[in-house]
């Protein structure tokens, strides 16, 4: 609604607007609720959706945060800032054909900013700048409900008045403590979904301020149209998510602003009514900003086509099984499942997991399945509230349905598979602004039951019940993001049919040494999901460790037969192979992995270690340089370059290389003692013994290093010193190999000399 008044005199004005506000139905009249001045609305808004996931504050990095954010090359300083604007949200370069084309480079930015101020990969700061994005958007949406649940009026002095106060407060609160959410605060990449919100929330306030009358009189402002499509770029800048606020905001603009009826529009469209703009669509003003808004969208839409470069990023069909069958009517049927699973997460959000995939809900194939029923009740309940959003003689009501369905449906689109195929079957975090819509109906919902209830009082008793609940499950929810292990083990219970669910419940454990439990868990993973190569490596590797080479050999085999391009496979497959001494073929399967990874150091490094178990020196010295050249920190292929140099005899090449080394990693001590080693051979004692000293207080519990620098002493005639150190080594490590014998040596030489002096 907008009432404009050019009496500046006029006494009383602003009541008189609340009297006009009344000749429509007020929500307000009917819900039995709180009545909050809108300042201390916000601060209770605030401070329970604060303390709904307080708890997550001093979390790990979990899940999906390790590749977004610790493996991810654009948060470091040495990453110039434009290539944010060229890669993914995970740092591919987005013309990549691996590319997930997710692109964010705004969220990424927020990450960089929060590394740099923390000094490195501290997970405090980006949980609390999470936290405090939830509250911000919280109590924007105290403003946002006031709008879509009470209209949109302003005083003379230009001031939006809240028409609908104790709804949008019980529906913000509903926003702020509902549990699905938990994913977007507690984790850490749900970052893109609360940037998103809140640029997508300012876009939405943003339009509706162009409609405050200026000084000039003018009944819409173009500057804050155009700056509410800049807020949605810049809120897809954050996550794809956020483009359909534009679309919102022109859904806003017919209903609320220019007050049309869809089904008489629809009706005069089909007939071609003479009298069509009567009905709104040509009211002065809205075509131009529905056109500006579409433009703006185009524009929007044709950059981002330009910078992805590629076309859609190519998922496999453990992703979303549904988008990979072949008949188009399983398809529709389990998409159809989805959506009504969607809904029951915003109805009841109690069976909560971080990944819906990889068998965690079973496809769909034939009409006979009980599920189907899923399916019927989400249309029966859908075409229900569509038909009173068009058909209802009552305009408020068919406002608040409409606003509630395009706030529920328009953000969720991007995720329904219906445009392009998405990586998920389920996915939480996309449920964030839909929640916008499903915070409407159930609000009016209640204001409908509030109007029969005899007992008002009870009802609301029951809604405040509902707050407490949903309060203590996000405590709940939160308190397993705060960790891996309780991550994964929460998602056992909710989807025991997901491989991926075991698989990573599996690496937790082996991460942890747990070796044992993991084998069981990734047998699991393996059983419920035979292709799963990824299980079928880390299997393989941990089998490979306790010696049960064979098996490992099977489960790689297969691993690569499945997929054919797995690098890491193939270089495990050859590091098996190579245990196996079977020479040629792990050669050849190292080889095959490089070829599929160029740029792979540690195959290289393997390589060498075939080659030098060979005796291909050559061989083994350029695959370790190949190792170091790709990765320069890379220490073992250093060392090992050291090692072989000085065991051929080549004094002088080793110590370069060497030198080498440790100006790339100075604080290497495995570098500083096989360097010390090199010197004290080539008779640098002293050189030598500050190395071996720099190593020993790096590493003090390394019983080769004291036994090497007694060495180094005894060849010097340093034989009180080498005497110390050598028990000090034979006290770490008693069965040090040709310590004992050194010390032996050592003992009897002293015995002699103090004869001598005797």
């Amino acid at each position: 609604q907008i009432f404009n008044q050019h009496n500046a005199e006029a006494p009383n004005l602003e009541q008189a607007f609340h009297r006009m506000a009344q000749m429509e139905p007020n929500l307000d009249h009917d819900v039995s609720w709180f009545l909050l001045p809108s300042y201390w609305a916000k601060m209770v808004v605030a401070l329970i959706s604060f303390l709904c996931f307080a708890n997550s504050y001093d979390g790990d990095f979990v899940f999906d945060d390790s590749e977004a954010i610790i493996n991810n090359k654009d948060l470091r300083a040495e990453t110039p800032l434009g290539d944010l604007w060229y890669h993914d949200f995970w740092g591919s370069k987005l013309s990549s054909n691996t590319s997930h084309k997710s692109y964010r480079p705004l969220t990424v930015l927020t990450f960089r900013i929060n590394y740099l101020f923390a000094g490195g990969f501290y997970p405090v700061g980006f949980h609390v700048i999470n936290i405090i994005l939830h509250c911000t958007i919280s109590v924007l949406m105290v403003d946002v409900f006031s709008i879509l649940l009470g209209g949109l009026q302003f005083s003379n002095k230009g001031r939006r008045l809240n028409l609908a106060p104790k709804s949008s407060l019980l529906a913000a609160l509903l926003f702020a403590v509902h549990p699905v959410h938990t994913e977007c605060v507690a984790g850490i990449v749900g970052r893109a979904d609360l940037l998103c919100a809140l640029f997508f929330l300012l876009s939405f306030l943003g339009y509706c301020k162009a409609f405050r009358e200026n000084k000039e009189g003018h009944t819409f402002s173009v500057f804050w149209v155009l700056v509410s499509v800049i807020l949605g770029a810049i809120a897809m800048l954050c996550k794809e998510q956020g483009i359909t606020i534009l679309g919102l905001n022109a859904v806003f603009d017919a209903l609320v602003i220019n007050k049309i009826n869809l089904l008489e529009l629809i009706w005069k469209l089909l007939y071609k009514d003479k009298s069509l703009e009567n009905a709104g669509l040509l009211r002065k003003g809205l075509l131009f900003r529905i056109t500006l808004l579409m433009c703006g969208g185009a524009g929007i839409l044709y950059i981002r086509w330009r910078i992805m470069g590629t076309g859609p990023p190519a998922f496999t069909e453990v992703d979303n099984p549904a988008s990979f069958a072949d008949s188009l009517l399983v398809r529709a049927i389990n998409y159809n499942y989805y959506y009504s699973l969607n809904a029951w997460l915003l109805l009841c959000p109690w069976w909560l997991c971080f990944d819906w995939s990889m068998g965690c809900i079973p496809l769909i194939k034939s009409i006979s399945d009980w599920r189907i029923i899923a399916l019927a009740a989400l249309w029966f309940c859908l075409i229900g509230l569509i038909c009173q959003a068009l058909c209802s003689e009552d305009s408020h009501k068919r406002r608040i349905l409409t606003l509630g369905l395009g706030f529920l449906i328009i953000p969720f689109l991007p995720a329904s598979n219906l445009f392009f195929r998405v990586g998920f079957v389920i996915a939480e975090r996309v449920i964030y602004l839909p929640s916008i819509g499903y915070c409407i109906l159930f609000t009016y919902g209640f204001s409908l039951l509030s109007k029969q209830a005899k007992k008002k009082k009870i009802l609301a008793v029951a809604v405040l019940g509902i707050l407490l609940i949903n309060v203590m499950r996000c405590a709940l929810r939160s308190s397993q993001w705060r960790s891996e292990e309780q991550l994964f083990r929460s998602a056992l219970s909710v989807c025991p049919l997901n491989a991926k669910v075991h698989y990573n419940v599996g690496k937790n454990l082996a991460d942890k040494g747990n070796q044992s439990a993991a084998i069981k868990y990734y047998r699991e993973a393996v059983r419920l999901n035979p292709k799963y190569v990824h299980a079928m490596n880390n299997l393989g590797n941990i089998l490979k460790e306790r010696n049960e080479l064979h098996e490992a050999e099977e489960l790689l085999s297969l691993a690569v037969q499945i997929q054919p391009d797995f690098a890491a496979a193939w270089m495990n497959l050859g590091i098996v192979q190579n245990s196996l001494r079977r020479y040629e073929e792990a050669e050849q399967s190292y080889w095959t992995a490089i070829k599929h990874r160029k740029k792979y150091p540690d195959c290289y490094y393997n390589l060498g270690r075939l080659y030098a178990d060979l005796n291909r020196h050559i061989d083994a010295l350029n695959a370790w340089r190949n190792a170091t050249v790709l990765k320069p920190e890379h220490s073992l292929a250093w060392n090992n370059m050291i090692i072989l140099l000085d065991n051929t005899g080549n004094l002088a090449q080793a110590e370069a290389v060497g030198r080498e080394a440790l100006e790339l990693i100075p604080n290497d001590h495995s570098l500083m003692f096989s360097l010390a080693n090199v010197l004290g051979k080539s008779q640098k004692y002293k050189e030598s013994e500050a190395l071996f000293l720099k190593a020993i207080k790096a590493n003090p519990n390394a019983a080769s290093y004291h036994g090497n620098l007694a060495v180094l002493y005894h060849r010097w005639g340093n034989l009180d010193l080498a005497k110390k150190h050598y028990e000090v080594s034979l006290k770490l490590d008693p069965m040090a190999p040709g310590t004992k014998e050194n010390y032996n040596l050592l003992r009897r030489k002293l015995e002699q000399l103090q004869k001598k002096g005797g």
